[in-house]
């Protein structure tokens, strides 16, 4: 026997489905005013792992790249302090030079000694350069003066690394061993030590202890360019590292937006759909509704 529809029963039916329309309309308005797909769990579980996922390794990806940043900056400060050493040695190889030809008087030995000992203190102030407030060439000891002002041939620098992480499982040591630039601190091997030597033989006139130090000073310069050599193949790595980690951060992005980003075009027409849709629910349900008994009269 077939079950009587009751005009209550209609009614509920009617509310539901206005309900149901409602509710698309809603999500439609939702995605369109925040442009994206995903605005509660319930949209999309799936699609919301990966979301997560996407966003978390973005997160990752940013901090690498700011590690990155952060080591060329620290890189390209290290080598600017090491072209203006190199500079400050090679001007004193050219006053050494000068100084070993034989034919100097007293006083003009007594000039190059009073500008060797100038270069020497600025080589000093240099290996005590401060990036940031840190010290570059002291290892980790970044916090503590590597070169003593009065006795810097005796100095030893740490020899430990500073590494920046770049990428997963990626470590980039970025740090110059102050050691590896002004020599460590053995008779002959030590710059300081050798600029030392180099002023008391200019100011005893010893020319022959003069011209035996070249060597010495071509020997540090040499070693300099080499470090500043290491230095530009590590700022080169950082800054390979850095484009990877653009075109895996754009790439991230690109599956980001494909999964949380609605089609505007689409929404805007299913929105339109669910606005007629709704507006006919409304039309139907008012000739539906009886309103009073005279209407089941008629």
């Amino acid at each position: 026997m077939p079950g009587r529809i009751t005009q209550n029963m209609m009614n509920t039916q009617l509310l539901t489905n206005l309900g149901s329309n409602l509710n698309r309309m809603n999500n439609l308005q939702n995605q369109m005013s925040t442009s994206r797909k995903i605005n509660k769990p319930s949209d999309d579980p799936v699609g919301l792992s990966y979301s997560m996922r996407y966003r978390s390794e973005l997160s990752n990806y940013d901090q690498y790249a700011k590690n990155a940043d952060n080591a060329v900056s620290w890189l390209d400060y290290t080598d600017t302090m090491l072209g203006q050493a190199g500079s400050v040695l090679q001007r004193i190889r050219e006053l050494t030079v000068n100084a070993a030809n034989g034919t100097n008087p007293e006083d003009a030995l007594k000039a190059v000694q009073s500008e060797v000992d100038q270069l020497s203190s600025q080589l000093v102030d240099i290996g005590n350069s401060q990036f940031n407030g840190k010290y570059v060439f002291n290892g980790e000891l970044t916090d503590k003066i590597p070169y003593s002002t009065t006795n810097p041939e005796d100095s030893v620098t740490d020899s430990g690394e500073i590494k920046f992480q770049v990428g997963a499982g990626s470590q980039i040591p970025i740090n110059i061993n102050g050691n590896a630039v002004f020599g460590s601190p053995n008779p002959g091997e030590n710059l300081f030590g050798v600029l030392k030597d180099l002023s008391t033989a200019l100011s005893t006139g010893d020319q022959t202890s003069v011209s035996s130090l070249l060597g010495k000073l071509d020997s540090r310069l040499e070693q300099m360019l080499n470090v500043r050599s290491d230095l530009g193949a590590k700022t080169n790595r950082v800054e390979l590292a850095q484009d990877r980690l653009n075109d895996i951060s754009i790439n991230l992005q690109s599956l980001q937006s494909k999964t949380e980003d609605a089609d505007m075009a689409e929404v805007i027409t299913n929105l339109k759909t669910q606005e007629n849709v709704y507006e006919s629910s409304l039309s139907v349900g008012s000739k539906l509704i009886q309103h009073s008994l005279i209407d089941f009269l008629r």
